[in-house]
């Protein structure tokens, strides 16, 4: 799996540390990622991945407004990161053809109509194939100097956001909720113990 920490730290933008991975790199680092994450989901009952864990951090402005800071469910975080990885997939597919594009290619399912293990590992799978048949539909020689059209805070932040860049931003994104998975899980196998 790729270290994003170079980017995370500030050290690099991600248009320059992009250059160090080839794209059978990048394609790769899509397919470990959902192994990642199906991973998390071992050992895991149903009712584990709907769990509302406690969470210090909790602050979602989109969310209702009793819901604004309540921690995420397993389930919760997997389709919020699975989304954005394959927003950035498909944005990554258009740039590689060429395509300057500008907006938001994407789609949440609702974290509330997920409630097993098996759907979420359904939707794993699904994620998967989507985000592969993207990679897949770049072209041979993938173009290199066409960027996403996006606001100037983000370009500051990460740079310019070639094809190679919007997949590894996606996936830089599911890497880090890595962590808030395992946390949320740990918690739902707690309070089932001690029950």
């Amino acid at each position: 799996m790729i270290d994003f920490t170079p980017v995370v730290d500030k050290q690099l933008k991600m248009l320059e540390y992009c250059q160090n991975f080839t794209r059978g790199q990048v394609r790769e680092s899509l397919n470990e990622s959902v192994d990642n994450l199906l991973s998390f989901l071992e050992g895991a009952n149903d009712a584990d991945v709907v769990f509302l864990p406690y969470d210090s951090e909790a602050d979602d402005p989109y969310a209702a407004d009793d819901q604004k800071n309540v921690g995420w469910s397993v389930a919760h975080i997997i389709l919020h990161a699975t989304a954005s990885t394959e927003e950035y997939a498909s944005v990554g597919s258009v740039l590689g053809r060429g395509i300057e594009f500008e907006g938001r290619l994407r789609y949440e399912p609702d974290w509330q109509t997920v409630t097993t293990v098996a759907e979420l590992k359904q939707r794993l799978e699904e994620s998967r194939k989507m985000r592969l048949a993207y990679f897949d539909a770049l072209p041979d020689t993938p173009n290199e100097d066409v960027y996403r059209k996006i606001g100037e805070r983000y370009i500051e932040q990460f740079g310019q956001t070639s094809w190679k860049v919007s997949y590894l931003l996606g996936l830089m994104h599911e890497v880090g909720h890595y962590e808030q998975i395992k946390e949320a899980k740990r918690q739902a196998q707690e309070a089932r113990q001690s029950a």
